[in-house]
């Protein structure tokens, strides 16, 4: 979103990905030079031979983006992860480059953390842009409310293009129908990676204890396993469905390119989460005129304003998620009156133009603080002409 809009008489882009995703691909359109490196396989844990492989990844990591910034010399760097924020703020130590980190997880209550705000406060260079308050406080810790100058946090929340995400009866209906389903059906909707965090298994839990009241109602789950422990999570889930006698009615559609149709077609969004760092889903929910229930944990919480534009129940309450489904399914006024305050909320307060005017307005005030290359070398020119 942010590369295919960029003001490109202000900025000159030059994307650094991992040539094992999609990233490559998706921005030739865009006329994007782009450089592909390999991945870097990382992630927290408590197993110290992990950690050292992982150490070693990071260091190879930094070396290769190093000989890129000698030779590419950026004048801002926006580090699109914790972990891509590291890596470049050590690849450009010495040369005074400025590098936004920009945060969509919830740091982990692990030592690891306190070591990378500790790195992040080593340096006044790096500015961290978190994608809610909720990433924000949990960045911040203890350690960073101590020196809240030193490192500059920005929250930018995530943004949705309201061109592919707003209501459509008519796509609705034909996409209900390609799919198998009449105008009379009640479709439960659940979007995102399925994995414990995301609670699809208190999602089934629930919906079977409210499957007799609305026989016709049926649950879709759209998204994939992506990692080890996930794809048992996702035989589980298939399992207890199965266990539960509703496997004819719950319906685990995969990993899905037609988010936007998907969303249109549902009659109620349902985002169970037990930390969410922000939840896109539930603004592409709004944005789409679908009623959202979902759990008010984390950055859910700065989305949704309850019993007006979306229903929250407290995270890991079993007995309130089957309550606000009954009542959320029998209710289609309820439904009806939620949707219509959601839709412009989500249009007006998570909209792409608002995140690219803040990401542009960054970019130029880090820019502007900086001691960058460019900088540096109008500042040799200045010297040379007193000189002469």
């Amino acid at each position: 979103m942010i590369l295919a809009r960029l003001d490109r008489e202000r900025f000159d882009l030059l994307v650094l990905c991992p040539s094992d995703g999609p990233l490559v691909e998706m921005t030739k359109p865009y006329g994007v030079r782009t450089i592909a490196i390999n991945s870097l396989a990382a992630r927290f844990t408590w197993r110290p031979d992990r950690l050292i492989r992982y150490l070693a990844a990071f260091t190879r990591m930094i070396c290769d983006a190093r000989a890129l910034v000698i030779t590419e010399a950026p004048d801002v760097i926006h580090a699109n992860s914790i972990r891509a924020g590291l890596v470049m703020s050590a690849a450009t130590l010495g040369t005074g480059l400025p590098v936004i980190w920009h945060a969509h997880d919830l740091l982990p209550r692990h030592p690891l953390s306190s070591l990378i705000r500790l790195f992040a406060l080593a340096s006044r260079r790096n500015q961290i842009v978190a994608v809610s308050e909720a990433v924000a406080n949990r960045f911040r810790g203890a350690l960073l409310r101590l020196f809240p100058q030193r490192v500059p946090i920005t929250v930018i929340h995530n943004a949705v293009d309201v061109k592919r995400f707003q209501p459509d009866l008519l796509a609705r209906r034909e996409t209900r129908s390609a799919m198998g389903f009449t105008g009379s059906q009640l479709l439960i909707g659940s979007v995102g990676q399925l994995t414990a965090r995301k609670g699809q298994l208190e999602l089934i839990e629930a919906f079977a204890a409210v499957a007799t009241e609305f026989p016709n109602a049926v649950l879709l789950i759209a998204g994939a396993a992506l990692f080890n422990r996930d794809f048992e999570y996702a035989e589980c889930l298939q399992q207890t469905a199965r266990n539960l006698g509703i496997a004819d009615r719950v319906q685990f559609i995969g990993q899905r390119e037609d988010v936007p149709e998907l969303m249109r077609a549902f009659d109620v969004l349902v985002v169970n989460s037990r930390a969410e760092p922000f939840g896109l889903t539930v603004v592409e929910g709004m944005a789409s005129g679908t009623p959202v229930l979902a759990t008010a944990v984390d950055g859910i919480k700065e989305i949704i304003q309850h019993d007006r534009t979306g229903w929250l129940v407290e995270g890991r309450d079993y007995d309130a998620l089957v309550e606000a489904l009954r009542k959320l399914l029998l209710d289609v006024n309820l439904r009806a009156r939620l949707s219509a305050k959601a839709f412009p909320d989500a249009r007006a307060r998570f909209c792409s133009d608002s995140l690219l005017n803040q990401v542009q307005t960054l970019y130029w005030e880090v820019f502007e603080n900086g001691i960058t290359p460019q900088r540096k070398r109008a500042q040799k020119q200045i010297e040379c002409g007193l000189k002469t």
